[in-house]
C-alpha cells in the first residue's frame, strides 16, 4: 500500500496545514501552477516531488514536466495541469489520456472525483489563494493491490 499527496494551484502560497494534510504520504504530486520554486522545496520537505507545468508556471523551468506518469502499486497515474485540453473534464482527460487507472489534473480550482469505467479522474482542488468561492484543499491517493482510492482534504481558510 502506498499513499501519494495530491496537490494542484498552490499559485505560490503553500498553506501550513498542507504539512499536516499531506504528513505520512510516499510522493507528492503537484497538478501546475505552482508559481515558485520555494513551494516545491517546501513540499520536498513532506515527501518527495514530481511537478507539472501550469498556464501560469514557467514552461522552459526544468522542475516542471508537461505531464507526469508514476507507476505505483500495479495502478497507472498520469498528471497534467489540464489546461493543455481547453476545459478539462472526466471524459476529455480520459479520451487524451487513455489506458491510465488514476488521472490527475488541476486548473479550474474545483474539486472532483470522478470514476468512469476503469479511470478514476481527481482534481485535488486549489491549495493556494481562495478564488471563486471555492474551499482550498488537497487530496490523498490510497494506492494498493492494483485499487485506488482518493480522499478529499480540506484546508482552513
Amino acid at each position: 500500500m502506498i499513499e501519494i499527496g495530491l496537490i494542484s494551484d498552490t499559485h505560490g502560497l503553500l498553506r501550513p496545514q498542507v504539512h499536516e494534510a499531506l504528513a505520512g504520504v510516499s510522493l507528492i504530486l503537484h497538478a501546475g501552477d505552482v508559481c515558485g520554486d520555494t513551494i516545491l522545496d517546501e513540499l520536498a520537505l513532506i515527501a518527495p516531488v514530481q511537478a507539472v507545468c501550469g498556464n501560469c508556471d514557467a514552461p522552459w523551468d526544468p522542475a516542471l514536466a508537461a505531464e507526469r506518469v508514476v507507476e505505483a502499486e500495479g495502478v497507472r497515474i498520469h498528471v497534467s495541469h489540464g489546461h493543455e485540453l481547453g476545459r478539462p473534464t472526466a471524459e476529455r482527460l480520459i479520451a487524451a489520456y487513455p489506458g491510465f487507472n488514476v488521472i490527475v489534473y488541476g486548473h479550474t480550482h474545483v474539486q472532483k472525483v470522478e470514476r468512469l469505467g476503469d479511470a478514476l479522474v481527481v482534481n485535488p482542488g486549489a491549495a493556494g489563494h481562495r478564488r471563486f468561492d471555492l474551499h482550498p484543499s488537497v487530496a490523498r491517493l490510497r494506492v494498493d493491490g492494483g485499487h485506488a482510492e482518493v480522499t478529499l482534504v480540506a484546508l482552513p481558510d
